[in-house]
C-alpha cells in the first residue's frame, strides 16, 4: 500500500519539473521536500545562479536544515529538475553555512 504522502510526492515529482520556475514553485518544492514543520520555520528563495537561500528562524532549525542538506539535494532535484539547485545556503540572523 502506498501512503498518501508518497503518492503526492510521486505526482508532484512528475508534474512540477515541467512547470515554469517561479517563487511559488520553489516554495511548494521546499515544503514537499522538508515537510510542513520545517517549512514553517524556514523561508527560501532561489537566486538566478542556482543558489537556494534558506533562512531559518533560529539556530536550532538552521542546524537541523544543514543536517538534512544531502537528502534535500535529491528531493529538490526530483521536484524542480536536476541542476536547478546548485548550492544550498542556510542562514540564521547573520550565521551562515554553505552546502
Amino acid at each position: 500500500m502506498i501512503s498518501v504522502r508518497s503518492c503526492a510526492n510521486l505526482a508532484l515529482g512528475d508534474l512540477l519539473p515541467r512547470q515554469p520556475l517561479s517563487e511559488g514553485k520553489v516554495r511548494l518544492a521546499w515544503t514537499t521536500a522538508v515537510g510542513t514543520s520545517l517549512a514553517r520555520v524556514t523561508t527560501v528563495s532561489l537566486r538566478s545562479d542556482g543558489t537556494l537561500i534558506v533562512q531559518a528562524s533560529n539556530n536550532h532549525w538552521r542546524l537541523e536544515t544543514v543536517r538534512l542538506v544531502p537528502v534535500l539535494r535529491d528531493r529538490l532535484a526530483s521536484l524542480l529538475g536536476k541542476g536547478v539547485v546548485k548550492l544550498i545556503t542556510v542562514t540564521n540572523k547573520g550565521v551562515g553555512s554553505h552546502a
